[in-house]
């Protein structure tokens, strides 16, 4: 009789425990990813589309497309158990309308623009300076960095500029409510002025007949009286 003892019929080869342990593994860190993937979008900057898609500025439409749809899966909320999951769903969303949009895109990539040539101008370098440029790959920070950086300082400015013009038109919407409610309130005062001067239209005949009729007598007495 042998001393070496065989494994059970019925233990799956290592093989096998090897490959499952693998899908495990991989499920594990997938899990992880979507949930670091989440928290990415969650924190980028929610001024800048291009900055929540993680995608470069010159992207064409087909590739921010293609890139919306990668993220939307992976971070779909019923692929993964991040409580925010559906928030960051919502802010991939917003950030791909926004770049679908040509207008809203025209105006984003005039900002970035904008951006650029200050970087450029600091830097005294011309406009025409391509982004290859061993001037603009070789400094630190990092030429795409200043320009992210550059590119949400003025975005910010711009949204800034927005919610006081909002709030400046609401303050006048306000002041032109006001206006519309006190003449509507002036024309009520005067229909009901009006309505009761008619209503005491007969009170007033009446009066004027009475203080007239009592002048006649008073009148008569004294002729009476110098006669």
């Amino acid at each position: 009789m042998s001393s070496s003892s065989k494994p059970p019929a019925d233990t799956p080869p290592a093989s096998f425990i090897d490959v499952e342990l693998e899908k495990l593994l991989n499920r594990e860190a997938t899990a992880f990813n979507r949930e670091v993937e989440v928290e990415r979008i969650l924190k980028a900057f929610k001024l800048n589309p291009y900055d929540i898609l993680d995608i470069e500025e010159n992207a064409s439409q087909e590739a921010v497309k293609r890139r919306y749809r990668q993220l939307s899966l992976f971070i779909h909320p019923d692929k993964t158990s991040h409580a925010r999951a559906p928030e960051a769903f919502d802010i991939l969303k917003k950030a791909e309308s926004e770049l679908s949009d040509k207008d809203k895109r025209e105006d984003l990539d005039a900002v970035i623009n904008q951006a650029r040539s200050m970087i450029l101008k600091a830097m005294n370098l011309p406009l025409s300076t391509p982004n290859t440029d061993p001037q603009l790959t070789g400094i630190e920070p990092p030429y795409k960095v200043r320009l992210r950086l550059q590119s949400n300082e003025l975005l910010i400015d711009e949204e800034v500029r927005r919610r006081k013009a909002i709030k400046m038109n609401l303050a006048n919407e306000g002041l032109e409510a006001r206006k519309k409610d006190e003449e509507v309130a002036a024309k009520k005062r005067k229909a009901q002025d009006d309505k009761q001067w008619e209503d005491n239209r007969e009170q007033r005949v009446d009066s004027w007949r009475t203080f007239s009729k009592d002048t006649r007598k008073k009148k008569k007495t004294k002729v009476a009286i110098l006669g």
